[in-house]
Parts: C-alpha cells; sequence; structure tokens
C-alpha cells in the first residue's frame, strides 16, 4: 500500500489544461490498426497540387489536404491548406512523444484530444456497418494504445462514438471506457436520428452511470441538413462563427427534450464553441420558457440556464468577451483551449495569451478556467492546491 506522501509525490501538477486539441492520423495509422480485410478502403496519402501531402478517402472526391490543421510554428501570413508534408509540418501533430515536447515548450500540462471529424465522417457516412464501425474503433484504438501511450497522465484521448444507433453507441463507450478513456464524442445523435428521440436515453444513461462527459465538436451531422465543405471566403465566415451559431439550438434542443430531468448527472461539452454568447443565449431561452410553457406542455424543474449551469461546460480559444463577464457566463462552465494543431492554436505562446486574457482575473477564477473546471469535470487530481473558490459560481 502507497502511503499518502508517496501517492502525493506521483501526482501531476496540472496548472494549464488544454480542454480541446487535435491530432492528424500518422501515415502509418490505417496500415497498422485498420483490420486487413478493409484495406483497400482504407484512407491512402497523395499528394495535393502544390506537392503537399492530402488523405485521399474516396477517388471521384478531393483529397483532405492537412495545412490548415497543421500551423503550430507559422505565421499566420504563410497559412494556407496545400503544400504541406509530414516532413515538413511539426511531429507533434502527429506523434504523441513529440507532442508531449512541444507541451512543455508551450507550458501546458495536459490536453485533451479529438479525433478530425473529416476523417470520421468518412467512416461513419459510409453504408457499411462493419466498415463504419471498424474505422471508429481503429482510431479510438490507435489514439488510446499509441498516442496517449506517450504519458497517459498529461494525453486524455475522447473516444469517438460511431453513428450506428444507440446500442452502438452504448457498446463503444463502455469498451472504450474499459480501455481507460475518460470521456466521448458524438458526432451525431446517439440513436441517429435527425432529432432527439427516447432511444438516445440509452447512451445517455450509460455515459452518466460511467460518469464519461459527451463531447459536441462544434454541430451534430443531421440527415436533412448535411454538412458542406465551404471554401474562400465562405469558408473564412463559417469558421469564425460555426460555434457560437451551431451550439446554442443543440444546447436548447437537450435542455427542452428534459434529458437532464431524466440524466441529472450527465455532463456535455461544448467544443469550440466560445462562450461569450451564453448570457444573452440563457436570457433569451429563459424567456421563451417561460412565456410559452404552458401552451406547449413543456415542464421543467428548473429554468433552462439553471440546467446550463448544472450540465455544461463550453470551450473556447480567445474569447476576451467571455472571460470579461465570467460571473454570467460561469466561472465553472468555460476551459481554455488552444485548438492545437488546427490554424486556432498561438503555440509557443499559449502562456502569452492566456496572461492576456485573464488580466485582472483572480487567481481562485484563472485556475478554474484553465484548468480546474476540467480536473472537476473528468476526475483529475493534482499535486497543485486549489486556491479557495468561496463565492465562485
Amino acid at each position: 500500500m502507497t502511503t499518502y506522501l508517496e501517492r502525493k509525490a506521483a501526482l501531476r501538477e496540472y496548472r494549464i489544461i488544454d480542454a480541446d486539441c487535435h491530432t492528424l492520423e500518422p501515415p502509418h495509422l490505417w496500415k497498422e490498426w485498420l483490420p486487413k480485410q478493409y484495406q483497400d478502403r482504407a484512407p491512402r496519402l497523395v499528394k495535393d497540387e502544390e506537392g503537399g501531402d492530402a488523405w485521399m478517402f474516396e477517388p471521384d472526391r478531393p483529397p483532405m489536404v492537412i495545412g490548415l490543421v497543421t500551423t503550430p510554428g507559422k505565421r499566420y501570413e504563410d497559412f494556407k491548406w496545400t503544400g504541406s508534408t509530414y516532413e515538413t509540418i511539426r511531429k507533434a501533430c502527429f506523434d504523441g512523444k513529440a507532442r508531449i515536447e512541444d507541451m512543455d515548450t508551450d507550458g501546458v500540462d495536459a490536453e485533451f484530444l479529438y479525433p478530425s471529424q473529416r476523417t470520421m465522417h468518412y467512416f461513419m457516412g459510409n453504408t457499411d456497418v462493419d466498415f463504419h464501425r471498424a474505422g471508429v474503433q481503429a482510431h479510438n484504438n490507435w489514439l488510446n494504445d499509441e498516442f496517449c501511450a506517450a504519458d497517459p497522465e498529461r494525453l486524455f484521448g475522447l473516444a469517438q462514438i460511431p453513428n450506428l444507433g444507440a446500442d452502438e453507441a452504448v457498446a463503444e463507450l463502455r469498451r472504450c471506457h474499459a480501455r481507460g478513456f475518460r470521456g466521448a464524442i458524438i458526432s451525431a445523435w446517439p440513436a441517429g436520428e435527425d432529432d432527439l428521440s427516447t432511444e438516445d436515453d440509452k447512451f445517455w444513461a450509460a455515459a452518466q452511470e460511467l460518469n464519461m462527459p459527451v463531447s459536441i465538436h462544434i454541430n451534430v451531422q443531421r440527415k436533412k441538413t448535411p454538412q458542406r465543405q465551404a471554401s474562400g471566403i465562405a469558408s473564412i465566415a463559417g469558421m469564425a462563427f460555426a460555434g457560437m451559431l451551431m451550439f446554442p439550438p443543440i444546447m436548447a434542443e437537450l435542455i427542452m427534450s428534459q434529458t437532464f430531468e431524466k440524466f441529472p448527472n450527465l455532463q456535455i461539452v461544448g467544443t469550440e464553441v466560445e462562450a461569450g454568447w451564453v448570457p444573452e443565449a440563457m436570457e433569451q431561452l429563459d424567456n421563451f420558457y417561460w412565456r410559452n410553457r404552458t401552451w406547449t406542455n413543456l415542464k421543467l424543474k428548473n429554468l433552462p440556464s439553471e440546467y446550463f449551469r448544472s450540465n455544461f461546460l463550453c470551450t473556447f480559444i480567445q474569447d476576451r468577451t467571455a472571460v470579461k463577464n465570467r460571473y454570467d457566463v460561469g466561472v465553472k462552465n468555460m476551459a481554455w483551449s488552444s485548438d492545437f494543431p488546427h490554424h486556432g492554436n498561438d503555440w509557443p505562446y499559449s502562456r502569452k495569451v492566456i496572461n492576456e486574457m485573464m488580466e485582472g482575473v483572480p487567481e481562485d477564477e484563472r485556475h478554474l478556467i484553465v484548468a480546474g473546471n476540467m480536473m472537476r469535470l473528468y476526475g483529475l487530481e493534482s499535486a497543485v492546491r486549489e486556491p479557495a473558490l468561496a463565492g465562485v459560481r
């Protein structure tokens, strides 16, 4: 039996936790992790028009170029989609050991890692159920057993949940929980329908039982409104406002469907959705609920804003508005992230960005936003003594 001092010495110091990071698939991922019977349909590396690397999913569709998801160390003026290769980008984009080194340079103690949604959509949009399942599981296995194995106390992978119905979603959630995952990400409602249904309750119940927060990265896929890849100015405009426009209706749908009446301990993470919009959205949601609750026969035990306080956390990259209005957002309902290695990141200047955003913020509140909220949500322990949190909402 370990002594208290031995246990304390073994704890990590979590002063800065990145709530939203990503990985790029290494060149060997599908050859080594996808079962042999699916190799003929595995994503394969090709060259873009400038000689950069790209992933080809299907021969009749443009390949997935990697430039804007591999920008650490580049000037803004050098950002572009094409021309990047695995030899010229930072190895930390796809290698766990190299990621730890870049985290040390950036002063980041831990990261929560999301898979590439472009890649996941390739498998999840396939009508072959076995191929769909195999691709998602291959990525989950690689993320956990290879990338995060570089340091499981600093790299925390989030399990991608397949879009094969509620039973399959629960099965993968339990499989990944058994492998050590602390949370999961859904890209569609668990039952696979356009709207929430009682069939989704199986998944919410399992997530609550296993104490696994469920992340929604900006949006959920719906058959009636599929996402389309924009380009040029439209792409820039869409990326700038994606999270703050797409996530509030998802949040409202979860609250108004009475999901949290049935599963009060279920935790939802809105990833890359920013948080400055929260006070206005909560004011309007409360107002419309109060005015329309009778004729819609909608009876909630609490106001919608109270469910946001108890069941949601939103991650942001640069959001001075949210930090300034943190009491209206909820100090315990927001968490800083860098989006590394995507083009939203500021590596190796994350500490500078944090200090600028957190100017004038009391130390206890700063600790919550840059580390403490993620520690609480995912059950992490730290050798750092948390400041007193009296009066913090």
